[in-house]
């Protein structure tokens, strides 16, 4: 089998203008316009994705009850972006924060993450993994997951800091 990347995920919402307006202001997706647009779904697109669509929503209307996904029921618990930057992750911190939608914010040893829930109440993580370059011993073995202290991760890497380099992406 060659699967080597996750294409686009499919979420069932309660309303999609709703939860593209957090998907587009929020996170920053695009909206793609026509083509795979139909009434009660929206198809949008991470910055820089090169795929015809990352995140698809499918509107279920107001009715619907919340997901027992962990609860009460077997599903996906959450999505994972990856943004490019640590300053990227510092900025998405304070954009959540704002819109109410953070969590929690932990610290892997590898990778740094936030976690957030949509109009939904479905749970979402942003990454930044360290570069390959950059890692420790100390990064690889940390046991568990720690509260991140996203202060001290600028200081230490920079707000330029790019994710992933060597691990999710190619040196170079």
């Amino acid at each position: 089998m060659a699967i080597f990347r996750l294409n686009h995920a499919v979420l069932y919402v309660r309303d999609v203008a709703a939860s593209v307006a957090f998907y587009r202001d929020v996170l920053g997706f695009g909206y793609t316009e026509g083509g795979d647009s139909f009434q009660g779904a929206a198809f949008l697109r991470a910055p820089g994705s090169t795929n015809d669509h990352d995140l698809g929503l499918f509107e279920l209307g107001s009715q619907a009850g919340p997901s027992g996904a962990g609860r009460t029921t077997v599903g996906l618990y959450h999505l994972a972006w990856e943004v490019d930057t640590l300053g990227d992750l510092e900025d998405l911190a304070t954009t959540l924060a704002d819109a109410d939608a953070l969590v929690g914010a932990s610290d892997h040893g590898t990778t740094k993450s936030l976690y957030g829930k949509d109009p939904n109440g479905l749970e979402f993580e942003i990454v930044w993994i360290i570069p390959a370059d950059l890692l420790t011993d100390e990064d690889r073995n940390k046991a568990g997951v720690g509260r991140l202290d996203l202060t001290a991760e600028v200081a230490k890497y920079g707000r330029d800091a790019r994710s992933g380099v060597g691990i999710s992406r190619i040196l170079g």
